[in-house]
């Protein structure tokens, strides 16, 4: 029997399955596939690897913000608290933009309800129109399309 059928069925101490703690896998294609040229092809195998690795990652940066709420006694963790964490994680070069991103993204965001409102009555939305809205999230925070995910300052 191969190893990724039996993993993925079976449930760990918590009882949750392994598919239920991963992100994704389309969704995880789809981002990597618009980081790349129009033409190339990613393996399965990289989907996967790329799955387990994000899903992995952010698990540990919310655990992270977890604390810090647990520690002021606070139930909700926000987007300063995974700013925090990740700071406090030593990933300083994606905080700064990620706290960038969030600061538009407030004061964007009584524009947003009514856009996103207008959106669901007219869901119509083409590959043009997501990979604009992609590239304008990541221009928000200070990444281009086509550099390898670091951030500009």
């Amino acid at each position: 029997m191969d190893e990724n059928v039996a993993a993925s069925g079976s449930n760990d101490d918590d009882g949750i399955r392994e598919q239920d703690q991963l992100l994704p896998i389309a969704n995880v294609g789809r981002i990597m596939k618009q980081m790349l040229p129009q033409n190339a092809k990613i393996s399965k195998e990289a989907k996967e690897t790329m799955q387990e690795c994000v899903s992995e990652f952010i698990s540990f940066v919310t655990s992270e913000a977890s604390d810090k709420c647990r520690k002021e006694r606070r139930k909700t963790v926000n987007g300063d608290d995974v700013c925090s964490a990740l700071a406090a994680l030593g990933f300083d070069d994606y905080a700064a933009p990620l706290r960038r991103y969030f600061n538009r993204y407030r004061d964007l965001g009584v524009d947003n309800k009514a856009a996103n409102q207008d959106k669901a009555n007219n869901d119509s939305n083409s590959n043009e129109d997501r990979e604009e809205q992609s590239s304008l999230k990541f221009s928000m925070i200070g990444i281009s399309k086509n550099s390898s995910m670091r951030p500009i300052d």
